[in-house]
C-alpha cells in the first residue's frame, strides 16, 4: 500500500512564499516522476510543475521564475517552493508522483489528498 502525505499549505498574502511537501510511503520499488498539480474554484485541474528521476524540471508559464520543484530520492519527497505569490495562485495543490511498487510493475500514478493554498490580503 503507498501513501502520499502532502503538507505546507495555508493562507499568504500576495507577495508571500510558501513551501509544499509531499512524501510518499509504503511499499515503494522506485519512484518516476514526480508532479505538482492544482485545481483553482470553478477551473480544471492543471499541471504547474515536473520533475523526472533525473532531476529535470517543467513548468507551465504562468508559474516560470516563481516556482520551484526539486525532489529528495532518500526521503522519497517532492517540494514546491512557491515565490512571489499572485491570487490566481490560489487553489487546492495535488502532488502525482508515478511510482512502481515491484520491479515486473510499470509505473502507476498516485495521488496526494492535496493542500489548499489562499492567496489574499
Amino acid at each position: 500500500q503507498v501513501q502520499l502525505v502532502e503538507s505546507g499549505g495555508g493562507l499568504v498574502q500576495p507577495g508571500g512564499s510558501l513551501r509544499l511537501s509531499c512524501a510518499a510511503s509504503g511499499n515503494i520499488f522506485k519512484i518516476y516522476a514526480m508532479n505538482w498539480y492544482r485545481q483553482a474554484p470553478g477551473k480544471q485541474r492543471e499541471l504547474v510543475a515536473a520533475i523526472d528521476s533525473s532531476g529535470s524540471t517543467h513548468y507551465v508559464d504562468a508559474v516560470k521564475g516563481r516556482f520551484t520543484i526539486s525532489r529528495d530520492n532518500a526521503k522519497n519527497t517532492v517540494y514546491l517552493q512557491l515565490n512571489s505569490l499572485k491570487p490566481e495562485d490560489t487553489a487546492v495543490y495535488y502532488c502525482n508522483v508515478h511510482l512502481s511498487i515491484s520491479p515486473v510493475q510499470a509505473p502507476y500514478p498516485y495521488w496526494g489528498q492535496g493542500t489548499r493554498v489562499t492567496v489574499s490580503s
